[in-house]
Protein backbone atom coordinates (compact mmCIF):
# COMPACT_ATOMS: atom_id res chain seq x y z
CA UNK A 1 0.00 0.00 0.00
CA UNK A 2 1.01 3.42 -0.86
CA UNK A 3 0.86 5.75 1.71
CA UNK A 4 2.54 9.20 2.61
CA UNK A 5 -0.19 11.60 3.96
CA UNK A 6 -0.76 11.67 7.77
CA UNK A 7 -4.74 11.11 6.88
CA UNK A 8 -4.12 7.43 5.38
CA UNK A 9 -0.89 6.77 8.07
CA UNK A 10 -4.01 7.41 10.92
CA UNK A 11 -6.40 4.98 9.11
CA UNK A 12 -3.59 2.53 8.72
CA UNK A 13 -3.42 2.51 12.27
CA UNK A 14 -7.21 2.84 12.74
CA UNK A 15 -7.23 -0.67 10.38
CA UNK A 16 -4.81 -2.46 12.16
CA UNK A 17 -6.21 -1.97 15.64
CA UNK A 18 -9.71 -3.30 14.35
CA UNK A 19 -8.08 -6.14 12.87
CA UNK A 20 -7.19 -8.63 15.92
CA UNK A 21 -10.54 -8.19 17.26
CA UNK A 22 -13.93 -10.55 15.61
CA UNK A 23 -16.53 -7.11 15.10
CA UNK A 24 -18.15 -6.99 11.41
CA UNK A 25 -16.42 -3.91 10.12
CA UNK A 26 -17.87 -1.60 7.53
CA UNK A 27 -15.56 0.15 4.54
CA UNK A 28 -17.17 3.60 3.45
CA UNK A 29 -15.73 5.84 0.80
CA UNK A 30 -15.58 7.12 -3.11
CA UNK A 31 -15.36 4.68 -6.08
CA UNK A 32 -11.74 4.42 -6.50
CA UNK A 33 -10.40 5.58 -3.47
CA UNK A 34 -8.72 2.10 -2.04
CA UNK A 35 -11.22 0.22 0.22
CA UNK A 36 -9.99 -2.97 -0.69
CA UNK A 37 -6.55 -2.70 0.45
CA UNK A 38 -7.97 -1.19 3.70
CA UNK A 39 -9.90 -4.49 3.93
CA UNK A 40 -6.79 -6.57 3.09
CA UNK A 41 -5.09 -4.75 5.61
CA UNK A 42 -7.44 -5.53 8.00
CA UNK A 43 -7.35 -9.31 7.34
CA UNK A 44 -3.37 -9.21 6.95
CA UNK A 45 -3.31 -7.90 10.33
CA UNK A 46 -5.79 -10.35 12.04
CA UNK A 47 -5.42 -13.45 13.71
CA UNK A 48 -6.66 -15.07 10.36
CA UNK A 49 -4.03 -14.27 8.05
CA UNK A 50 -3.11 -17.65 7.87
CA UNK A 51 -6.61 -18.57 6.63
CA UNK A 52 -8.76 -18.16 3.48
CA UNK A 53 -9.09 -14.18 1.88
CA UNK A 54 -12.59 -14.42 0.02
CA UNK A 55 -13.57 -11.20 -1.71
CA UNK A 56 -16.64 -11.35 -4.00
CA UNK A 57 -18.58 -7.98 -5.64
CA UNK A 58 -22.36 -7.97 -5.02
CA UNK A 59 -22.66 -5.40 -7.77
CA UNK A 60 -20.84 -7.75 -10.55
CA UNK A 61 -22.99 -11.03 -9.31
CA UNK A 62 -26.16 -11.66 -11.67
CA UNK A 63 -29.09 -11.24 -9.47
CA UNK A 64 -30.06 -14.92 -10.27
CA UNK A 65 -26.68 -16.09 -9.06
CA UNK A 66 -26.15 -13.68 -5.94
CA UNK A 67 -27.63 -16.45 -3.63
CA UNK A 68 -25.79 -19.93 -4.98
CA UNK A 69 -22.48 -17.81 -5.39
CA UNK A 70 -22.92 -17.01 -1.62
CA UNK A 71 -24.39 -20.08 -0.12
CA UNK A 72 -23.48 -22.73 -2.58
CA UNK A 73 -25.85 -24.95 -4.05
CA UNK A 74 -26.18 -29.13 -4.51
CA UNK A 75 -26.01 -31.48 -7.64
CA UNK A 76 -29.61 -31.11 -9.70
CA UNK A 77 -30.80 -28.25 -7.42
CA UNK A 78 -31.45 -26.34 -11.18
CA UNK A 79 -31.07 -26.75 -14.49
CA UNK A 80 -26.75 -27.11 -14.95
CA UNK A 81 -26.17 -27.71 -11.74
CA UNK A 82 -24.00 -31.09 -12.66
CA UNK A 83 -22.30 -31.15 -9.58
CA UNK A 84 -22.12 -29.82 -5.46
CA UNK A 85 -20.30 -26.51 -5.15
CA UNK A 86 -19.68 -25.01 -1.90
CA UNK A 87 -20.66 -21.34 -1.70
CA UNK A 88 -18.17 -18.10 -0.53
CA UNK A 89 -19.24 -18.64 2.98
CA UNK A 90 -17.50 -22.25 3.14
CA UNK A 91 -14.54 -21.40 1.15
CA UNK A 92 -13.96 -18.18 3.85
CA UNK A 93 -14.49 -21.01 6.93
CA UNK A 94 -12.08 -19.69 9.77
CA UNK A 95 -10.83 -16.66 7.82
CA UNK A 96 -12.70 -13.52 6.46
CA UNK A 97 -14.85 -12.66 4.08
CA UNK A 98 -15.02 -9.02 1.63
CA UNK A 99 -18.26 -8.44 0.47
CA UNK A 100 -18.17 -5.48 -2.22
CA UNK A 101 -20.64 -3.24 -2.90
CA UNK A 102 -22.95 -5.18 -0.45
CA UNK A 103 -25.29 -2.14 -0.63
CA UNK A 104 -26.34 -3.77 -4.18
CA UNK A 105 -27.62 -7.18 -2.49
CA UNK A 106 -31.60 -7.67 -3.11
CA UNK A 107 -33.93 -8.03 0.08
CA UNK A 108 -33.94 -11.81 -0.14
CA UNK A 109 -30.53 -12.16 -0.20
CA UNK A 110 -30.33 -9.43 2.48
CA UNK A 111 -32.76 -11.69 4.80
CA UNK A 112 -30.46 -14.92 4.44
CA UNK A 113 -27.27 -13.42 4.92
CA UNK A 114 -28.57 -12.02 8.36
CA UNK A 115 -29.12 -15.17 9.40
CA UNK A 116 -25.75 -15.95 8.76
CA UNK A 117 -24.17 -13.36 10.25
CA UNK A 118 -25.86 -14.52 13.36
CA UNK A 119 -24.62 -18.10 13.24
CA UNK A 120 -27.38 -19.79 12.01
CA UNK A 121 -26.76 -22.94 10.41
CA UNK A 122 -27.46 -22.71 6.13
CA UNK A 123 -28.96 -24.95 3.74
CA UNK A 124 -27.07 -24.59 0.42
CA UNK A 125 -29.79 -23.83 -2.48
CA UNK A 126 -31.61 -27.53 -2.94
CA UNK A 127 -29.61 -28.76 -0.22
CA UNK A 128 -30.71 -30.63 3.07
CA UNK A 129 -28.02 -30.72 5.10
CA UNK A 130 -26.78 -27.73 7.49
CA UNK A 131 -23.74 -25.92 6.91
CA UNK A 132 -21.83 -23.95 9.76
CA UNK A 133 -19.06 -21.65 9.24
CA UNK A 134 -16.34 -19.24 11.19
CA UNK A 135 -16.37 -16.43 8.75
CA UNK A 136 -15.32 -12.73 9.68
CA UNK A 137 -16.87 -10.47 7.87
CA UNK A 138 -15.80 -7.14 6.31
CA UNK A 139 -17.66 -5.09 3.82
CA UNK A 140 -18.04 -2.49 1.39
CA UNK A 141 -20.02 0.64 0.01
CA UNK A 142 -19.45 3.66 -2.23
CA UNK A 143 -23.29 4.96 -1.27
CA UNK A 144 -24.46 5.72 1.88
CA UNK A 145 -26.30 2.86 3.78
CA UNK A 146 -28.19 5.29 6.53
CA UNK A 147 -30.03 6.48 3.45
CA UNK A 148 -30.99 3.14 2.37
CA UNK A 149 -32.08 2.58 4.96
CA UNK A 150 -34.07 5.31 5.24
CA UNK A 151 -35.53 4.54 2.01
CA UNK A 152 -36.19 1.23 2.12
CA UNK A 153 -33.31 -0.44 -0.14
CA UNK A 154 -31.42 -2.16 2.90
CA UNK A 155 -32.44 -3.04 6.17
CA UNK A 156 -31.75 -1.89 9.08
CA UNK A 157 -31.29 -5.11 11.09
CA UNK A 158 -28.63 -5.87 8.83
CA UNK A 159 -26.79 -2.46 8.97
CA UNK A 160 -26.00 -2.59 12.18
CA UNK A 161 -25.38 -5.88 11.74
CA UNK A 162 -22.36 -5.35 9.49
CA UNK A 163 -21.21 -2.00 11.04
CA UNK A 164 -19.38 -2.46 14.41
CA UNK A 165 -16.84 -0.31 13.28
CA UNK A 166 -17.13 1.81 10.33
CA UNK A 167 -13.72 3.05 8.89
CA UNK A 168 -14.11 5.72 5.72
CA UNK A 169 -11.88 6.00 2.80
CA UNK A 170 -11.50 9.74 2.18
CA UNK A 171 -10.96 10.40 -1.40
CA UNK A 172 -7.81 11.00 -3.20
CA UNK A 173 -8.45 14.50 -3.14
CA UNK A 174 -8.00 15.39 0.36
CA UNK A 175 -4.73 13.74 0.14
CA UNK A 176 -2.34 15.73 -1.74
CA UNK A 177 0.94 14.00 -0.97
CA UNK A 178 -0.46 10.68 -1.63
CA UNK A 179 -1.48 11.85 -5.30
CA UNK A 180 1.94 12.25 -5.78
CA UNK A 181 3.63 8.95 -4.64
CA UNK A 182 0.92 7.39 -6.39
CA UNK A 183 1.34 8.49 -9.65
CA UNK A 184 5.61 8.02 -8.99
CA UNK A 185 4.55 4.64 -8.38
CA UNK A 186 2.39 4.17 -11.31
CA UNK A 187 5.07 5.56 -13.28
CA UNK A 188 7.41 3.56 -12.02
CA UNK A 189 5.21 0.36 -12.93
CA UNK A 190 4.74 1.57 -16.20
CA UNK A 191 7.67 3.00 -17.82
CA UNK A 192 10.58 3.22 -15.00
CA UNK A 193 12.77 4.80 -17.75
CA UNK A 194 10.87 8.26 -17.04
CA UNK A 195 9.80 10.68 -14.72
CA UNK A 196 7.40 13.25 -14.12
CA UNK A 197 8.04 16.97 -14.34
CA UNK A 198 6.91 19.50 -11.78
CA UNK A 199 4.19 21.43 -13.59
CA UNK A 200 2.84 17.94 -14.03
CA UNK A 201 3.05 16.80 -10.73
CA UNK A 202 1.33 20.52 -9.72
CA UNK A 203 -1.64 19.62 -11.87
CA UNK A 204 -2.37 16.23 -10.47
CA UNK A 205 -1.96 17.57 -7.06
CA UNK A 206 -4.67 20.16 -7.49
CA UNK A 207 -6.83 18.04 -9.71
CA UNK A 208 -9.95 17.18 -7.84
CA UNK A 209 -9.59 13.04 -9.06
CA UNK A 210 -13.45 12.02 -8.97
CA UNK A 211 -12.42 8.95 -10.40
CA UNK A 212 -9.83 8.87 -7.29
CA UNK A 213 -7.27 5.95 -7.64
CA UNK A 214 -8.27 4.20 -10.56
CA UNK A 215 -8.19 7.69 -12.51
CA UNK A 216 -5.02 8.91 -11.56
CA UNK A 217 -3.51 5.30 -12.75
CA UNK A 218 -5.31 5.39 -15.98
CA UNK A 219 -4.12 9.42 -16.70
CA UNK A 220 -0.59 8.23 -15.83
CA UNK A 221 -0.30 5.28 -18.20
CA UNK A 222 -2.05 7.32 -20.90
CA UNK A 223 0.44 10.19 -20.22
CA UNK A 224 3.47 7.98 -19.99
CA UNK A 225 2.23 6.21 -23.75
CA UNK A 226 2.37 10.24 -25.49
CA UNK A 227 5.47 11.61 -24.22
CA UNK A 228 8.23 11.90 -25.55
CA UNK A 229 11.30 11.41 -24.40
CA UNK A 230 12.12 10.79 -20.44
CA UNK A 231 9.88 13.36 -18.97
CA UNK A 232 5.84 13.77 -18.82
CA UNK A 233 4.96 17.19 -19.35
CA UNK A 234 2.34 19.15 -18.54
CA UNK A 235 1.35 19.13 -22.03
CA UNK A 236 1.18 15.33 -21.94
CA UNK A 237 -1.87 14.95 -19.33
CA UNK A 238 -5.35 14.66 -20.83
CA UNK A 239 -7.59 17.70 -21.53
CA UNK A 240 -9.91 17.64 -18.78
CA UNK A 241 -6.96 17.96 -16.09
CA UNK A 242 -4.88 21.01 -18.15
CA UNK A 243 -8.50 22.68 -18.63
CA UNK A 244 -9.16 22.31 -14.66
CA UNK A 245 -6.14 24.30 -13.74
CA UNK A 246 -6.50 27.73 -12.56
CA UNK A 247 -4.17 30.73 -14.44
CA UNK A 248 -0.97 30.58 -13.84
CA UNK A 249 0.99 33.29 -11.64
CA UNK A 250 2.39 34.40 -14.66
CA UNK A 251 -0.49 35.28 -16.15
CA UNK A 252 -2.20 36.86 -13.81
CA UNK A 253 0.25 39.33 -12.99
CA UNK A 254 1.13 40.45 -16.40
CA UNK A 255 -0.88 43.47 -15.36
CA UNK A 256 -0.08 44.94 -11.97
CA UNK A 257 -2.62 47.23 -11.75
CA UNK A 258 -4.93 44.05 -11.61
CA UNK A 259 -4.59 43.33 -8.02
CA UNK A 260 -8.19 42.03 -7.90
CA UNK A 261 -7.08 38.85 -10.48
CA UNK A 262 -4.02 38.05 -7.66
CA UNK A 263 -6.40 38.34 -4.79
CA UNK A 264 -8.75 35.97 -6.64
CA UNK A 265 -5.86 33.65 -7.32
CA UNK A 266 -5.22 33.68 -3.07
CA UNK A 267 -8.90 32.96 -2.54
CA UNK A 268 -8.99 30.51 -4.66
CA UNK A 269 -5.46 28.66 -3.71
CA UNK A 270 -7.08 28.29 -0.14
CA UNK A 271 -10.26 27.24 -1.33
CA UNK A 272 -8.39 24.39 -2.86
CA UNK A 273 -6.13 23.23 -0.09
CA UNK A 274 -9.13 23.31 2.54
CA UNK A 275 -11.15 20.85 0.00
CA UNK A 276 -8.28 18.45 -0.05
CA UNK A 277 -8.01 18.38 3.44
CA UNK A 278 -11.81 18.25 3.92
CA UNK A 279 -11.65 22.13 5.56
CA UNK A 280 -8.91 21.26 8.52
CA UNK A 281 -7.23 24.64 8.83
CA UNK A 282 -4.12 23.55 10.23
CA UNK A 283 -3.47 20.24 7.30
CA UNK A 284 -4.02 23.64 4.53
CA UNK A 285 -2.08 25.70 6.37
CA UNK A 286 0.69 23.33 6.57
CA UNK A 287 0.35 22.70 2.61
CA UNK A 288 -0.04 26.22 1.42
CA UNK A 289 3.52 26.92 3.12
CA UNK A 290 2.02 29.13 5.89
CA UNK A 291 0.97 30.10 9.39
CA UNK A 292 -2.10 28.72 11.04
CA UNK A 293 -2.48 32.28 12.19
CA UNK A 294 -2.03 33.76 8.83
CA UNK A 295 -4.49 31.44 7.10
CA UNK A 296 -7.04 32.44 9.67
CA UNK A 297 -6.35 36.13 8.89
CA UNK A 298 -6.61 35.42 5.19
CA UNK A 299 -10.28 33.80 5.74
CA UNK A 300 -11.52 37.08 7.78
CA UNK A 301 -9.63 38.88 4.81
CA UNK A 302 -12.10 37.44 1.93
CA UNK A 303 -15.00 36.41 3.95
CA UNK A 304 -14.55 32.68 3.09
CA UNK A 305 -15.78 31.08 6.65
CA UNK A 306 -18.99 30.33 4.95
CA UNK A 307 -17.19 29.02 2.27
CA UNK A 308 -15.60 26.09 4.01
CA UNK A 309 -16.19 22.60 5.59
CA UNK A 310 -16.09 23.31 9.25
CA UNK A 311 -13.92 19.86 9.86
CA UNK A 312 -12.37 16.65 8.61
CA UNK A 313 -14.90 13.88 8.38
CA UNK A 314 -14.07 10.72 10.93
CA UNK A 315 -11.90 8.35 9.81
CA UNK A 316 -13.72 5.82 11.60
CA UNK A 317 -16.92 5.11 13.55
CA UNK A 318 -16.99 2.55 16.97
CA UNK A 319 -20.48 1.19 17.44
CA UNK A 320 -21.96 1.57 21.74
CA UNK A 321 -20.47 -2.04 22.21
CA UNK A 322 -17.01 -1.28 20.22
CA UNK A 323 -16.61 2.04 22.58
CA UNK A 324 -16.51 0.16 25.71
CA UNK A 325 -14.03 -2.20 24.36
CA UNK A 326 -11.70 0.41 23.29
CA UNK A 327 -8.36 0.46 24.59
CA UNK A 328 -6.08 3.34 24.96
CA UNK A 329 -2.47 1.90 25.03
CA UNK A 330 -0.09 3.23 27.64
CA UNK A 331 2.90 3.21 29.39
CA UNK A 332 3.01 4.47 32.99
CA UNK A 333 3.43 3.02 36.44
CA UNK A 334 1.02 1.63 38.82
CA UNK A 335 0.87 1.38 42.59
CA UNK A 336 -0.97 -1.80 43.50
CA UNK A 337 -2.11 -2.47 47.52
CA UNK A 338 -3.03 -6.00 48.81
CA UNK A 339 -3.86 -6.84 52.55
CA UNK A 340 -0.21 -7.80 52.88
CA UNK A 341 1.69 -4.54 51.43
CA UNK A 342 2.45 -2.62 48.12
CA UNK A 343 4.23 -3.58 45.34
CA UNK A 344 4.92 -1.85 41.87
CA UNK A 345 3.49 -2.78 37.93
CA UNK A 346 3.11 -0.99 34.73
CA UNK A 347 -0.15 -0.35 32.99
CA UNK A 348 0.15 -1.41 29.47
CA UNK A 349 -3.66 -0.16 27.82
CA UNK A 350 -6.63 0.69 29.76
CA UNK A 351 -10.39 0.28 28.52
CA UNK A 352 -13.54 1.52 30.54
CA UNK A 353 -13.71 -1.31 32.47
CA UNK A 354 -10.21 -2.42 33.16
CA UNK A 355 -6.45 -2.47 32.40
CA UNK A 356 -3.31 -4.59 31.59
CA UNK A 357 -0.69 -4.45 33.65
CA UNK A 358 3.22 -5.84 32.97
CA UNK A 359 5.63 -6.73 35.72
CA UNK A 360 3.48 -8.59 37.78
CA UNK A 361 5.36 -11.68 38.93
CA UNK A 362 3.51 -12.70 42.03
CA UNK A 363 -0.24 -12.53 40.92
CA UNK A 364 -1.69 -14.87 43.30
CA UNK A 365 -0.85 -11.90 45.71
CA UNK A 366 -3.62 -10.10 43.68
CA UNK A 367 -6.40 -13.31 43.79
CA UNK A 368 -7.94 -11.58 46.92
CA UNK A 369 -8.72 -8.49 45.43
CA UNK A 370 -6.34 -4.75 45.61
CA UNK A 371 -6.38 -1.12 45.07
CA UNK A 372 -4.72 0.40 41.54
CA UNK A 373 -3.47 3.59 41.27
CA UNK A 374 -1.93 5.40 38.30
CA UNK A 375 -1.72 8.14 36.44
CA UNK A 376 -3.43 9.56 33.03
CA UNK A 377 -0.83 10.87 30.40
CA UNK A 378 -1.83 14.65 29.67
CA UNK A 379 -4.02 15.12 32.24
CA UNK A 380 -3.28 15.47 36.27
CA UNK A 381 -6.11 13.10 36.72
CA UNK A 382 -5.40 10.05 38.77
CA UNK A 383 -7.39 6.63 38.75
CA UNK A 384 -7.57 5.41 41.88
CA UNK A 385 -9.94 2.15 42.42
CA UNK A 386 -10.65 -1.08 43.24
CA UNK A 387 -9.25 -3.97 40.83
CA UNK A 388 -9.87 -8.10 40.14
CA UNK A 389 -7.64 -10.06 38.87
CA UNK A 390 -8.97 -11.72 35.55
CA UNK A 391 -6.33 -13.51 34.16
CA UNK A 392 -2.48 -13.93 34.01
CA UNK A 393 0.57 -14.86 32.32
CA UNK A 394 4.14 -16.22 33.31
CA UNK A 395 5.72 -13.30 32.05
CA UNK A 396 4.00 -10.84 34.07
CA UNK A 397 0.98 -9.68 32.42
CA UNK A 398 -1.97 -9.93 33.95
CA UNK A 399 -5.98 -8.10 32.93
CA UNK A 400 -7.86 -6.54 35.59
CA UNK A 401 -11.13 -5.54 35.90
CA UNK A 402 -12.28 -2.65 37.50
CA UNK A 403 -14.66 -3.00 40.88
CA UNK A 404 -16.85 -0.35 42.46
CA UNK A 405 -15.24 2.80 40.42
CA UNK A 406 -16.64 5.79 41.94
CA UNK A 407 -18.62 7.74 39.81
CA UNK A 408 -16.10 10.87 39.82
CA UNK A 409 -13.34 8.84 38.97
CA UNK A 410 -15.03 6.80 35.88
CA UNK A 411 -15.91 9.86 34.94
CA UNK A 412 -12.40 11.20 34.38
CA UNK A 413 -11.45 8.09 32.69
CA UNK A 414 -14.48 8.37 30.51
CA UNK A 415 -13.77 11.87 28.77
CA UNK A 416 -9.90 10.86 29.13
CA UNK A 417 -10.80 7.21 26.59
CA UNK A 418 -13.27 9.63 24.20
CA UNK A 419 -10.63 12.35 23.82
CA UNK A 420 -8.17 9.35 22.95
CA UNK A 421 -10.64 7.99 20.32
CA UNK A 422 -10.98 11.40 18.97
CA UNK A 423 -7.75 11.94 18.85
CA UNK A 424 -6.76 8.36 16.75
CA UNK A 425 -9.83 10.20 14.21
CA UNK A 426 -12.97 8.15 15.69
CA UNK A 427 -16.43 9.73 15.55
CA UNK A 428 -17.84 9.70 19.74
CA UNK A 429 -21.53 10.30 19.39
CA UNK A 430 -22.59 12.54 22.34
CA UNK A 431 -25.33 10.54 23.68
CA UNK A 432 -23.23 7.42 23.82
CA UNK A 433 -21.64 6.31 27.17
CA UNK A 434 -18.39 5.32 27.22
CA UNK A 435 -17.82 4.32 30.55
CA UNK A 436 -19.73 1.46 31.61
CA UNK A 437 -17.75 -2.08 31.90
CA UNK A 438 -19.94 -5.07 29.93
CA UNK A 439 -19.70 -8.36 31.89
CA UNK A 440 -17.43 -10.65 30.78
CA UNK A 441 -14.72 -8.08 29.26
CA UNK A 442 -11.15 -9.06 29.43
CA UNK A 443 -8.22 -6.99 28.54
CA UNK A 444 -5.00 -7.54 27.06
Amino acid sequence: MVVCSELMKKLVAMAERVARGTAAILITGETGSGKELIARAIHHHSLRCAKPWVDVNCAALPEHLVESELFGYEKGAFSGADSAKPGLFELADKGTLFLDEIGELEPKVQVKLLRVLDGVPYYRLGGSRKVSVDVRLVTATNVSLEEAVREGRFRSDLFHRVSHIQLRVPPLRQRPEDIVALAHYFLEKIRPDMRLSFEALEMLRSYRWPGNIRELRNVVGQAATLAEGNEVCASDLPAEIIGAQPASAAQAATSPSEVTALDDMEKQAILRALDRVGGHQGMAAEQLGISRRTLSRKLKQYDLKSEIQPSVRPLGTLSESEQRYFRARLDVPAQLTTSDGQFAGKVLNVSAGGVALDGIREPLRLARGFAIRFALPGTSDIIECKGQLVWAEPQGRAGVRFVDTPPEVQDRLTRWLAQKQEEEGWHISPTTPVGKCVVGETFG
